[in-house]
């Protein structure tokens, strides 16, 4: 194993996440990549077709929340960066539906394990709007390591 890819998000379980997959690319003396998805603009904001002669979406409100999206992540993995202190770790920011990114990303880079968390959903939340290691597991070549996130 040379190449381990961890994949967080925003969520405070993150730390527990990139730790883990750390620690493990660590062990293996693994070259190490965090990655964050940008998804779509249009689950950030407001993306409304005109009503009632209301046309509330913005196509410069998008441009702008996009560009504010990639410093914010820009920012997050600096930071992620910085807490590792390890001047060897990199970072990527991708953007797009998320289990697709992180899986293509992964095959672009070779990852040879693929590191992420799940947020144990409910079913119902699963059945109506999926989950991210979901998808991923079904779709992925490349072996997962799937850190466990419950709520307390």
């Amino acid at each position: 194993m040379k190449k381990v890819l961890i994949a967080v998000d925003y969520s405070p379980s993150s730390e527990k996440i990139a730790e883990a997959g750390y620690k493990l690319a660590k062990a293996m003396h693994a070259q190490v990549c965090i990655m964050h998805v940008i998804t779509e603009v249009k689950y950030y904001g407001m993306e409304y077709p005109a009503f009632m002669g209301y046309t509330g979406y913005n196509m410069e409100m998008d441009i702008n929340m996009a560009a504010e999206l990639q410093k914010v992540a820009e920012d997050f993995m600096e930071k992620t960066k910085e807490h590792f202190q390890d001047p060897e770790l990199s970072t990527h920011i991708g953007q797009g539906d998320t289990a697709d990114t992180i899986l293509n990303y992964a095959s672009e880079w070779k990852a040879d394990v693929l590191v992420l968390g799940t947020h144990s959903h409910s079913t119902l939340e699963k059945i109506f709007i999926g989950d991210v290691a979901s998808e991923i597991l079904k779709s992925s070549k490349t072996p997962l390591y799937i850190i466990p996130i419950r709520k307390e």
